[in-house]
């Protein structure tokens, strides 16, 4: 089982952000002042993010908060993807594959 911080970190590597453009980005987009001493914390275990802190980073990175703390939904959810449609956004695509990349991280 993947933990937590094993999760963040994926995260935050496979969209190729260090931990000052994190930081950076968490005090942009929801002016959020979170240090990357503390996001380093975070990601080695040594501490943990308040829940605000933890819904920023799950927003951030388009993923639900239960996946990075591993919460099963009370009733499963299975959702089955044929095609993507034509008039899919570069953005829409991107995030698509963050969601894959973010998947396969839950295999290691």
């Amino acid at each position: 089982m993947t933990t937590f911080s094993e999760k963040i970190k994926q995260l935050r590597i496979s969209n190729k952000m260090s931990l000052e453009q994190l930081s950076v980005e968490f005090l942009k987009r929801y002016g959020a002042k979170i240090s990357k001493s503390s996001i380093s914390r975070w990601e080695n275990g040594q501490a943990k993010p308040d829940i605000d802190d933890a819904s920023l980073y799950a927003d951030l990175f388009k993923v639900s908060l239960d996946s990075l703390i591993d919460r099963q939904p009370s009733e499963k959810i299975e959702t089955i993807a044929a095609h993507i449609d034509e008039d899919v956004t570069e953005e829409e695509m991107e995030e698509i594959r963050r969601y894959i990349e973010f998947i396969k991280t839950k295999r290691k």
